[in-house]
């Protein structure tokens, strides 16, 4: 297919040029890439079985694509819903704009800018179209919504006309890195839109911004999700939804805090190449052991051993755990078995009653999370066996 023009101006902003872009509904079709931050651990939901819907779900769920290099959160049903129930509302009465803020795009493909008339900012973007080669940087939910209605078997021909000509206004970003275009999606949702921070740490745990510690927590968070004996699999909200009970950024940042402390102690004592060569691999380890020693009550309905503050005291005591594993380790000693000994203590010493919901935990609650929280850490870190001998007093 030959080159398509777009009307479009042309904005420099330091080094940068960006477009503002004048595309059609029909264009978006054609035009724009759908992709999500995939999720292997997620279960898939099947197609909704309910009434006839203006959605299309099953057409919209083929236009998506899950990649791992992806930045996008999952599809929200119920928001992209909305929005085509709006934009369809708007249309019809003919008052307002049904699509009047800009939406987001980048590309990698090369774009040429042809100038019109006097000024040289004003002319026409030319793209090819033979493939999608657009991605949404923001404003997906917008652009679906409009695939959807273009493709409702709900609404007569002249309504899709209307919807097929509308005009979206886009910029469009040319040539950007993958670390600057996250970097934006982060900073527009944190600033903003306030997105969920398990997905701002999501990305950022993936090395786009060279962030070695993020890349490191999330390693292990997701280990601790995604590896099928983890005592946690299944449990961590990786993406800021799904079906697991424990948000990823509320353990995330205690997690940094306990490995950049652990780390300290490591490079002081000399093991820090051992600890580093299998940290995600220790923390999972480190739950498994917890799930043996609190057994009966880990994860189960009644008990509080998956909430945000028992897992945060968990690993502020994996802390001590861990340097205390490290500095009694014998030569050719695993560090699980080392581990093990040491954490034995709290099967008889906390056990599982102590994180029974309306029993001990609810006795034991401090004057807030933070407090309640550090109170288990001290019983956890109290009840380690000691060097060479029983349990400290």
């Amino acid at each position: 297919m030959a080159p398509r023009l777009f009307p479009a101006l042309k904005v420099q902003q330091s080094s940068q040029t960006i477009y503002l872009v004048n595309l059609v509904a029909q264009d978006v079709e054609r035009l724009v890439r759908f992709e999500v931050l995939g999720d292997e651990s997620a279960p898939k939901r099947r197609a909704s079985s309910r009434k006839a819907s203006l959605v299309n779900w099953a057409d919209i769920e083929g236009r998506i694509e899950e990649k791992d290099e992806a930045y996008q959160r999952p599809i929200l049903k119920k928001k992209l819903g909305e929005i085509a129930d709006y934009v369809l509302g708007v249309l019809e009465s003919g008052q307002l704009p049904p699509l009047p803020g800009a939406v987001l795009l980048t590309t990698d493909e090369p774009v040429a800018f042809h100038a019109e008339g006097m000024s040289p900012f004003v002319g026409n973007l030319v793209m090819d179209d033979d493939e999608p080669s657009l991605r949404v940087l923001d404003g997906q939910h917008r652009l679906l919504a409009m695939c959807a209605l273009l493709a409702s078997t709900q609404l007569d021909e002249a309504t899709k006309a209307k919807v097929r000509d509308l005009q979206i206004p886009a910029v469009l970003f040319v040539g950007l890195s993958p670390a600057a275009i996250v970097e934006m999606f982060v900073t527009i949702n944190s600033k903003h839109t306030r997105l969920n921070p398990s997905l701002l740490l999501s990305l950022s745990g993936r090395q786009l911004f060279r962030d070695e510690r993020d890349a490191e927590v999330h390693d292990i968070i997701r280990t601790l999700n995604e590896d099928a004996a983890s005592a946690l699999r299944g449990e961590i909200k990786m993406l800021g939804v799904g079906s697991g009970r424990i948000a990823q950024a509320g353990i995330a940042q205690e997690l940094r805090r306990t490995v950049e402390a652990t780390r300290k102690d490591a490079a002081e004592a000399g093991w820090l190449s051992q600890y580093e060569q299998g940290v995600a691999g220790l923390y999972n380890e480190y739950f498994q052991i917890a799930q043996d020693v609190f057994q009966g009550g880990w994860g189960q309905p009644g008990y509080s051993t998956h909430s945000a503050l028992a897992l945060r005291a968990l690993i502020q005591a994996s802390h001590e755990v861990l340097r205390r594993v490290f500095a009694q380790l014998q030569g050719g000693q695993a560090p699980r078995e080392a581990m093990a000994a040491l954490m034995e203590p709290w099967r008889s010493q906390i056990g599982a009653v102590r994180f029974e919901t309306a029993g001990r935990w609810r006795e034991r609650a401090g004057g807030g999370g933070k407090e309640t929280t550090r109170l288990l850490a001290r019983e956890l870190v109290e009840a380690l066996a000691a060097e060479g001998g029983p349990a400290d007093e």
